[in-house]
């Protein structure tokens, strides 16, 4: 099978060769070709070329998009800043001071720079790789992007305080999302990935109150663009089960302090799983034959459909040796 059927296969329920993997890499797969994570996060191709080296040299099977939180946050009129050697950051969230979306600039995907670079990035992999693998685009989810916009701390103050205020700024996320997914998939991405960590530290009431009616919609929205979702929140994601079993999306990446067996039994059978290896103490210090253990371990809890993953992203330390043996090909198990 090429990397996009096993992939797709996956997807489908059907039986593969062997597992797909979908590891998240960034500042490892920019220092591994001899660069680094500030400029695999400003340009295109710096990403596209050490992914698609990565994806080559170890064995996985969807090329990402994903560097960091900031591409529609710059849309909408921040200055993003880029250490060497670390994440980027937003120099002031647009909304900091003044809470009122209708001073900021509307972000025009096509238009914004950063946004424009990510949609560039699929369309670079898609003349390089052709259709041998998956192409994942990426958006940030609604509270996510939400708290970029007007700073954490005011994120949840106003979580408590004016529901209907975020409410409404979580709807104009939304809306940009959809617009950039759609530039993306139009550029060839078949997978939107939705990053929503910040949903992870709210409580289940008021996640289901105001945050899940906007994923909904956000992931309905991509689907009927004809792409697959990926969601992908960091933390511990046990207490909103519930709600996330109800969005529907095709893969789940699951963080190493959730329990994989829980998951699936809330998410059902048909939800491809992703993870769950703790990043640090099961890839980056541990040992190949660990890893592979340790791979197995989470595909016997979860069942199928699964991909292998970690429960985010491989650091930059780790060593190759550890992410070969995390990739190395595992049997399909019926």
């Amino acid at each position: 099978m090429t990397h996009l059927e096993r992939y797709l296969a996956t997807l489908a329920g059907r039986p593969t060769d062997h597992l797909a993997r979908v590891p998240i890499l960034m500042q490892f797969a920019a220092e591994h070709i001899g660069s680094y994570y500030g400029a695999f996060a400003a340009d295109h191709r710096v990403l596209v070329a050490a992914n698609l080296a990565c994806a080559r040299e170890f064995g996985f099977d969807q090329l990402s998009t994903i560097s960091d939180p900031y591409r529609e946050t710059q849309g909408f009129g921040a200055k993003i800043l880029y250490p060497r050697d670390m994440v980027p950051y937003c120099e002031k969230h647009p909304l900091e001071d003044d809470p009122d979306p209708a001073k900021l600039p509307r972000p025009n995907p096509l238009l914004a720079e950063r946004m424009r670079d990510r949609i560039d990035a699929v369309t670079r992999y898609k003349t390089l790789a052709g259709d041998a693998y998956s192409v994942m685009g990426w958006v940030e989810g609604p509270a996510a992007q939400a708290a970029d916009l007007r700073r954490l701390d005011n994120f949840f103050t106003d979580l408590l305080d004016d529901a209907a205020y975020i409410g409404g700024l979580m709807d104009l996320c939304v809306e940009v999302a959809l617009e950039f997914a759609g530039a993306q998939v139009a550029a060839g991405a078949d997978t939107i990935g939705i990053g929503d960590a910040a949903a992870s530290q709210i409580s289940p009431d008021l996640y289901a109150a105001l945050v899940l009616p906007r994923e909904l919609r956000l992931v309905r929205g991509i689907q009927a663009l004809g792409a697959r979702v990926r969601l992908h929140i960091c933390g511990n994601i046990t207490r909103l089960l519930p709600g996330i079993a109800t969005l529907g999306v095709d893969i789940l990446d699951v963080d190493h302090m959730v329990d994989l067996r829980a998951v699936r039994a809330a998410v059902g059978p048909r939800t491809v799983l992703a993870g769950n290896l703790d990043p640090v103490t099961a890839v980056l210090r541990s040992t190949p034959a660990a890893i592979r253990a340790a791979v197995l371990s989470c595909y016997q809890q979860a069942g199928n459909p699964f991909m292998v993953n970690a429960g985010c992203e491989i650091p930059s330390a780790t060593p190759p040796a550890n992410l070969l043996a995390l990739c190395a090909p595992l049997p399909y198990q019926a």
